[in-house]
This record gives C-alpha cells, sequence and structure tokens, in this order.
C-alpha cells in the first residue's frame, strides 16, 4: 500500500476485507472549547462523516492519518511519537498516512506558523490515551475481569495476575462498540517512554531508499507535463505570444493563454503541454511573448529602499503599540541614538521547485503535490473554478522544503486550470528559475530606531517600521497597523520599558510578499535586538545583563541563565567578539551568544554559535536540534550572502549561481541546548532562525567597534 497517497475512503475500503477495524477520530461541536473523541458509532450518532485519526485493523496493524505535510520539519515522527506513547504501541510498527485536505475533519491543516505540535499535542494524546483505554476495557470484558487488572504495552493489553494477553487486533471489534470515555488519565512526562527521547525518524528510510513520494515522484496514467512562461513583471499580463518554434519541438502538444492567482491577485502566463517535462520546458524556452506591463511601477532596489528611509523621515506611521511619552522625551534630549537598519527581499529557495499534479474530469477536480495548506487550496479552487468543495481532492506528498511558499494556492490553481483545459491529467513543474524569481518574497525592511538613555536605563524606545504589509495580498485593512509590527521582539520588554512607542509606517510595492520562515520575527530580530545593543553600549552596560533588567519573567531568567553558562560569557576570551540576541516567535524562545574572531586572510570568521531554546512540552530533541541548526544555517544566508534584487521590475537573481547558498564549509559549530518545563509546546521549525543575525552582528562589534545595519554584509568585508 503506498503510505503516503492512498485516500482516507480507499484505506477503510481496503482495511475493511481484513475484517473488524476500530477507529478514533475528532468532532468539534459548534462553540466547543476542544474536541469531543468519537468513534464509527459516535460518528453515526452526531452525523459526521468519520475522519479516522488512528485506525486499528484486526491484524493490529495501526495506521495515523497524519493532518499535517511533512516538508522535513518532522510531522511524520513527532505525530506518530505522541500517538505511540499513549497508544501503548511500538513507533516502528505505525503506518502513516497524509489525510485529505479537509478542515471539517481535520481541523486546520496548515502546516506553518510552527504549529503542528503545540496545536494538535494535547488533542492528539487524548485520543491515544482514549483508544488505549477502550482496548484495555475491551479485554477485561472479555476475560470477565476488572479493568485495574489490566495494562496495555506493545500493542498489547495483559492480564496481570494470570499473564495472559490479547493483542490489539483481537479486541478491536469489542472496542470499536465501546462508548469512548470522556475523562482519561494522561501519563505524567517522568512515565514517558517515547516522548522526549531522540528516536531516529520514520520517514529518513523513506527518503533514502527512494520510496517516499514527492510531488515530483508522483505519477497518475495518461498524465501530460507543462511548463509556463510567466510574466517577468509579475503582475503584467499577455499581450500576444508567437509559439511557432514551440510547436516545432518534438513532444509539444498544446499551447495557451493561463491565468493563475493567490488570494487576491492574479497573474497570467502561457502554458507549453508536451508529452514529457523536458519538451515543455524546450518549449517554453522557444516562446516569444509580449507582455502588457502597464498599470504598475517596474522598480529598482535602490527606489524601494531610497523610499523606505525617506517615509521614516517624514511620517509618525499607524501605531501598533504605545505608552508614556517616548516621542516627546526623544525630542527634548540632549543625546539620543537615531539609526536605521535595512533587511532584504528573500526568496524561499526550497531544494525541490514548486510543482503539482491535477485532475479534472466530469465537474471534480483531484490534486496530487508539496502542499503545505490543503484545506486552503481546497476552498480556494473550489470558488475560482466553481467546484463544490466536496469535488476538490487535495492529496499531500512530501516535500522537499517549504519555509512558507508552498502555503499558497497559485500553482494548484494553475494545475488545475491547465487539466481542465486539456482534459486530462498534467502535472505542472516550476524550474529553479521561476521558483527563484516569481514570488511571492520575504519583505525588504527598512526600520527607524530612536532611543534615550538616562542613569543608565531606557528613558525612551521608538521603533518605526517601514516594509510591505503581506496581510494586505489578502485583502487586510490598510488602515490598520501590521500585525506582525512586533514580532520576534519580547513582550516583556513592552511592559517594562515605560516610554515606548512601537509603529508601523505604510509602505506598498507592485512586489508580491508573503510568509518566509519565522516571518516578520527574521527580519524584526536583526532591528530590535541590534538596536538593544546599542542601547547597552550607550548606557555602558554589558549587553546581557542589560537585557536581563528588563526581562523579568522566571522563565526568561533561567534562559538567561541557561545562554550564560554555555557561552561561558562571564569568561568571555580575548581576542574574541561575543554577541548575544534574544527573540521570541510562536510561543518559543530562543537566546544564541555567538563568537567571532579575526580572520587571517582579513574579516570575520564565525567559532561558535550557543542556542538555547524553550519551547515548553516538546516530543523529539534530535529534531528540535535539526531544526535549530536549520534555522542558523538559512539565517547564515539572509544575512550575509544573498538577496533577492530587483532591476525595472524584474528579480535578477534567477538560480543558486548568483542566490548563492552557505556552503558546509561556511558553518560554525553550534551547539544547542532545550530547556525542560511543563509549559505549553511552543513551536521548533522556526523561533532559531531571528535571533542568529543580531547575535553576529553584535558580536563583530563586540570584536571590531563596527556596527553593522544592513543586510546582507560580507564576513570578508568587515
Amino acid at each position: 500500500m503506498d503510505n503516503q497517497t492512498v485516500s482516507r475512503r480507499n484505506f477503510l475500503k481496503t482495511s475493511a476485507v481484513t475484517g473488524a477495524v476500530f477507529s478514533l477520530g475528532f468532532y468539534w461541536p459548534s462553540n466547543a472549547k476542544s474536541a469531543k473523541v468519537i468513534n464509527t458509532a459516535d460518528a453515526n450518532k452526531f452525523g459526521v462523516e468519520m475522519n479516522s485519526w488512528v485506525h486499528i485493523d484486526a491484524s493490529g496493524k495501526v495506521t495515523i492519518f497524519d493532518h499535517r505535510a511533512e516538508m522535513g520539519q518532522g510531522s511524520y515522527q513527532a505525530v506518530p511519537q505522541i500517538v505511540a506513547e499513549e497508544l501503548e504501541v511500538n513507533l516502528n510498527e505505525i503506518n502513516v498516512v497524509f489525510a485529505q485536505g479537509d478542515a471539517k475533519k481535520y481541523g486546520n491543516q496548515v502546516t506553518g506558523g510552527s504549529s503542528t505540535v503545540r496545536g494538535s499535542y494535547k488533542n492528539l494524546l487524548k485520543l491515544s490515551a482514549t483508544a488505549r483505554e477502550m482496548l484495555i476495557q475491551a479485554a477485561a470484558t472479555k476475560w470477565s475481569v476488572p479493568k485495574l487488572e489490566c495494562y496495555a504495552e506493545g500493542g498489547h493489553v495483559f492480564h496481570k495476575p494470570s499473564g495472559k494477553k490479547f493483542h490489539y487486533g483481537e479486541l478491536v471489534e469489542a472496542a470499536s462498540k465501546l462508548e469512548a470515555p470522556k475523562d482519561v488519565v494522561l501519563k505524567k512526562r517522568s512515565e514517558y517512554k517515547l516522548i522526549g527521547k531522540p528516536l531516529r525518524r520514520l520517514d529518513t528510510p523513506l527518503k533514502t531508499n527512494g520510496v517516499a513520494v514527492f510531488g515530483l515522484d508522483k505519477q497518475i496514467p495518461g498524465m501530460m507535463y507543462a511548463a509556463v512562461e510567466r510574466n517577468p513583471r509579475l503582475r503584467g499580463k499577455v499581450k500576444s505570444f508567437d509559439d511557432t518554434a514551440t510547436r516545432k519541438i518534438v513532444g509539444v502538444k498544446n499551447v495557451f493563454k493561463v491565468k493563475m492567482g493567490v488570494f487576491n491577485t492574479y497573474r497570467e502566463g502561457v502554458a507549453v503541454v508536451a508529452d514529457s517535462t523536458w519538451a515543455a520546458i524546450q518549449g517554453k524556452k522557444a516562446l516569444k511573448v509580449e507582455w502588457d506591463d502597464t498599470g504598475f511601477e517596474h522598480l529598482d532596489t535602490e527606489t524601494i529602499y531610497k523610499r523606505q528611509a525617506e517615509a521614516l523621515q517624514t511620517q509618525e506611521g499607524l501605531v501598533f503599540k504605545k505608552q508614556g511619552e517616548p516621542t516627546e522625551i526623544i525630542a527634548k534630549a540632549a543625546k539620543k541614538i537615531d539609526v536605521t537598519y535595512e533587511t532584504p527581499y528573500q526568496y524561499h529557495a526550497a531544494m525541490e521547485p514548486l510543482n503539482c499534479v491535477a485532475h479534472y474530469q466530469d465537474d471534480k477536480l483531484e490534486i496530487w503535490g508539496p502542499i503545505q495548506a490543503p484545506e486552503w487550496v481546497q476552498d480556494y479552487i473550489s470558488k475560482e473554478m466553481s467546484i463544490p468543495k466536496e469535488k476538490v481532492t487535495v492529496n499531500m506528498t512530501f516535500l522537499g522544503g517549504g519555509f512558507g511558499r508552498k502555503a499558497f494556492m497559485d500553482y494548484p490553481h494553475e494545475a488545475a486550470v491547465i487539466s481542465k483545459e486539456i482534459k486530462a491529467p498534467v502535472q505542472v513543474v516550476w524550474t529553479r528559475e521561476d521558483d527563484a524569481t516569481q514570488g511571492p518574497f520575504r519583505p525588504g525592511i527598512t526600520y527607524r530606531c530612536e532611543g534615550v538613555i538616562n542613569n543608565g536605563e531606557i528613558d525612551a524606545f521608538k521603533v518605526r517600521m517601514a516594509g510591505q504589509n503581506n496581510d494586505h495580498w489578502r485583502g487586510g485593512k490598510k488602515d490598520v497597523a501590521n500585525r506582525s509590527t512586533s514580532e520576534g521582539f519580547l513582550k516583556p520588554y513592552t511592559e517594562s520599558i515605560k516610554n515606548l512607542a512601537i509603529m508601523d509606517v505604510p509602505f506598498e510595492t507592485p512586489i508580491p510578499t508573503m510568509w518566509w520562515r519565522s516571518v516578520y520575527a527574521s527580519t524584526n530580530g536583526f532591528a530590535y535586538e541590534s538596536f538593544l545593543d546599542e542601547l547597552a553600549q550607550e548606557a555602558g552596560k554589558d549587553p546581557l545583563e542589560f537585557r536581563r533588567a528588563y526581562l523579568k519573567e522566571e522563565r526568561l531568567q533561567t534562559l538567561i541563565d541557561k545562554v550564560e553558562q554555555v557561552s561561558g560569557w562571564k569568561n568571555r576570551a580575548r581576542g574574541a567578539g561575543y554577541g548575544v540576541a534574544i527573540t521570541e516567535c510562536f510561543a518559543s524562545t530562543v537566546a544564541q551568544v555567538v563568537k567571532v574572531s579575526k580572520a587571517p586572510g582579513g574579516g570575520v570568521k564565525i567559532d561558535q554559535v550557543w542556542a538555547v531554546m524553550d519551547c515548553g512540552w516538546y516530543v523529539n530533541p534530535d529534531t528540535i536540534k535539526a531544526q535549530i541548526e536549520g534555522s542558523i544555517v538559512m539565517a547564515l544566508g539572509a544575512a550575509t550572502i544573498h538577496e533577492v534584487k530587483f532591476k525595472d521590475g524584474k528579480a535578477v537573481d534567477n538560480n543558486f549561481s548568483t542566490y548563492q547558498m552557505p556552503r558546509i564549509t561556511d558553518i560554525p559549530s553550534i551547539e544547542i541546548h532545550i530547556m525542560d518545563n511543563d509549559e505549553d509546546a511552543g513551536g521548533v521549525g522556526e523561533p532559531g532562525l531571528p535571533p542568529f543575525a543580531p547575535a553576529l552582528t553584535n558580536a563583530i562589534f563586540d570584536l571590531t567597534g563596527k556596527r553593522i545595519r544592513k543586510l546582507p554584509f560580507s564576513l570578508i568585508g568587515v
């Protein structure tokens, strides 16, 4: 059985052949604060279709329907590890199937915001414990013994006094007829056998032996292949095209104009359909297209940042948060800090370029692909193509990276439109150049930071941000401050600094922007944490102790103690520079210390990074460490190597030859520590990125006295 692409309904039909089944899922009554665990009988009683998150068949085989995408962040491991713990089954015996897109059945399925574990773990623990208790009850009833004499372990229920046992498969029929208990007792963390342990990932063998099905691997009978030439200025329309040369290429079958959308934005292009991806791409290259690029500006990078800087000097902006009288104090101060920070546009650069398979037939549509938000795709395409939502099936494959880009609906919509036009299934493949230049991008942002130090303390703190608001692409109100204006900046700062203003200066361009790993925290973190370092310098205080004074929560003090200890902050080596930064996003806080020294050939080299994460309750420390390492590598590239540049309205860098990635020789030693506590789970896939850039530039200042306020910069040129 293809454990990545089989549909839930077909799975249940196939499993039914083996005999009785025991399925548990969730039901969200209207206005309910939490999900109700239900079995098949309950689903019939409530009149809802069974969503089957956990399924056990008569052979004892356990199948989990993973409601989130697996794009390298560990959903395929974390969800089974949670379930296996409370269900008392062996982790390596669990079969994982990606659930289809359906918000009514599975709730929020958007893989983003580091939300898979933190948004689902309590329900998954409850569901698994409920299944375990129902199986134990079924066994106790069969033996006619008290339930307290029975326990579950390794996919079996045992009777303590007699040593008798049943495997789960022998109990599924009886368990399926029981009413799900309303309350179950969950294990204490000290009792965990699997959760909190660095277990090997279930998807690693699949990804190394070729079994894992990524979007590009998906094939269905009769499938054609398409490549699309899209407007290089992103918003223009097709005026005309000449496909004479294209149609001469062997394998090309059809050429036509196509229009696809995402949120409230539409884009036009010319699709080339062929019997192979190679022929489609070659046909695309041979096209001659004349574009209508009227009605919007064709901007250069320099113009964008010049306008942002001017706006910050002339506009106060929209108030995100304001308390006290920061503006008045700054205006009257004899000495103040007034500096500007600049961060670049970025491309997601996932190793797997965008792609999607779609099959439109008989007024219904089925999609397969690397998709982060299946229910968004289902909803959007249903409306755009006037297809009933229940007739739009969205199947998730493995993703070769996403970072937010694959949560958009444009590339599945494009594939669906092409399939409908050619009346056949089609796979649309974006080239690396398409992926790199078509956006949406992380917005480039400029910050103006003003502050006053009085008697060694912050007397006034004011930050204004000028950059594109991602919400505007989804129809957000333009007279309201960007809701992410302070993202990444720890809330206790805003509570302990008496005179503070955080403002959003509205700024628009025709360039499409949207989420990028850690969203605005990736840029805010650089500005806010660099500025705090400048304030600490002005106050004549140690940068870490300066932060400690404003972060008075016990949990944060413990985090600061840890990073201080592991980095040897109080005994910093001579001849080296040390920088610190602490940021928070998606309910997790990360402190990083970076150590740098002078490079033999000039410039500086990064010697060591210490990272301490407080993400509360967590599943697998190895997964967390991998995510933090990946975040640091991605942050290193964004800080020192690559940026998206624009010329005449077009993205300039179209491949890794110019948009270069960090090499393995660029990566410093990284030491990671995870805080242990009983707080609610936070995210781990994104919070490790924001503190790196400011910790690095703060370290460079400590070493050289040079303050870096613009990214990216060259380590060689420092």
